[in-house]
C-alpha cells in the first residue's frame, strides 16, 4: 500500500474535474480558430530549444530533489521504443503544479506537447508552458475546438506525443484516481495510436523535509505499457468508452489500487468529491459517485 498524505491542505472543488488556482494574471490572449495550436514556426522552434535546455539543465534537477523524485518502468520505454516513436497518447493523475516536468524527467528524450487549461496559459505562467510544449485547449468556441484538434491530430498521426491530463484539473497531493474524461481516448482512436498510462503515487518524506521545508509528500513516477484502441469496436464511442476504462483501470494499478478498490468509476459523468478523509477508502464517505 502506497503512503497517503490525506492532506487538508488544498481546496478541493465539488466537482472531480474543477480547478482551485487563483491566476493573477490574464494577458488577453484569445484561442481561436487561427491560433497557432501546433506552432512549427522557427521561432517557436527556437524557444522550445532554449525552454527545453533550461528544462534539462535546471528544472529536471531542481524538482528531483524538491520532490524526492524516483521512476519506476522505464523499461517499459525501451520496450515500446518504435511504438512510442509512431505517436502516442499519455495520461496520468495530475498530482503537484510542476509535476509535468517529473514526467519530462521520467520519458526523456521524449519531447510531448501537453493539453494545458487555457487560463493559464494566458496567465503568469503561460510563455513558460509554451516553451515546453504546452497547447491550450480552447473555451466554449467550436471551431477553435475543431482547429486544435486537427493540429493535435495531425502532430500524432506524424509521429507526435500528446500528454494529457485526464482528470480534467490538478487536485495536489490527491491519492485517489479520479474519473477520467474521454480527450485522451478520442485522439488515441482517431489516430489509432496506443495510450501509455503514467501514474504518480506518493512516499512519506523524511524528517528534514517533514518539519523544516513542510514537504507534504515525495512523488514517485510509474510507467506502464501502451494500452490500444479496440478496433473489434465499429462505433467510435465504444472504443473511447473502452480505452477510456481500460486507461483508468492501468492508472489505477500504477498507482497501486486493486480492482475495485478506487473510489471513483472510470469515466466523468458529472462526478463530485467524495470525501475520503472521513473514514477509510468507501466508508463512511460523503459525495456522489
Amino acid at each position: 500500500m502506497y503512503y497517503d498524505p490525506m492532506t487538508d491542505r488544498f481546496p478541493y472543488t465539488e466537482y472531480t474535474d474543477r480547478h482551485y488556482l487563483k491566476l493573477k494574471k490574464d494577458d488577453g490572449t484569445v484561442f481561436d480558430k487561427d491560433y497557432p495550436y501546433i506552432d512549427r514556426s522557427a521561432k517557436r522552434r527556437f524557444l522550445e530549444f532554449i525552454g527545453r535546455a533550461g528544462l534539462v539543465c535546471v528544472a529536471m534537477p531542481v524538482m528531483a530533489i524538491r520532490t524526492g523524485l524516483r521512476i519506476k518502468g522505464r523499461k517499459n520505454l525501451k520496450a515500446n521504443r518504435d511504438i512510442l516513436r509512431s505517436g502516442v497518447v499519455s495520461v496520468c493523475n495530475h498530482v503537484h503544479m510542476m509535476d509535468y516536468i517529473c514526467i519530462l524527467n521520467a520519458i526523456r528524450p521524449f519531447k510531448p506537447h501537453f493539453l494545458a487549461w487555457a487560463p493559464n496559459v494566458r496567465g503568469e505562467n503561460g510563455k513558460m508552458i509554451r516553451m515546453v510544449g504546452g497547447v491550450p485547449i480552447p473555451e466554449n468556441d467550436f471551431h477553435a475546438t475543431a482547429a486544435c484538434n486537427k493540429a493535435l491530430a495531425d502532430d500524432i498521426s506524424a509521429g507526435g506525443w500528446l500528454h494529457i491530463y485526464a482528470e480534467g484539473s490538478m487536485w495536489e497531493y490527491y491519492r485517489p484516481i479520479r474519473p477520467f474524461k474521454t480527450g485522451a481516448a478520442y485522439f488515441a482512436c482517431k489516430c489509432c495510436k496506443p495510450i501509455l498510462p503514467l501514474a504518480y503515487t506518493y512516499r512519506k518524506p523524511g524528517f528534514i523535509r517533514r518539519v523544516i521545508f513542510r514537504q507534504i509528500a515525495n512523488l514517485t513516477v510509474h510507467i506502464g505499457e501502451p494500452i490500444f484502441p479496440d478496433e473489434s469496436l465499429k462505433n467510435m464511442s465504444d472504443r473511447m468508452r473502452d480505452l477510456t476504462e481500460r486507461s483508468h483501470a492501468a492508472v489505477c494499478e500504477l498507482a497501486g489500487f486493486a480492482p475495485g478498490e478506487n473510489i471513483y468509476p472510470p469515466v466523468f459523468n458529472g462526478n463530485r468529491r467524495i470525501d475520503y478523509y472521513t473514514s477509510v477508502y468507501g466508508i463512511g464517505y460523503r459525495g456522489s459517485h
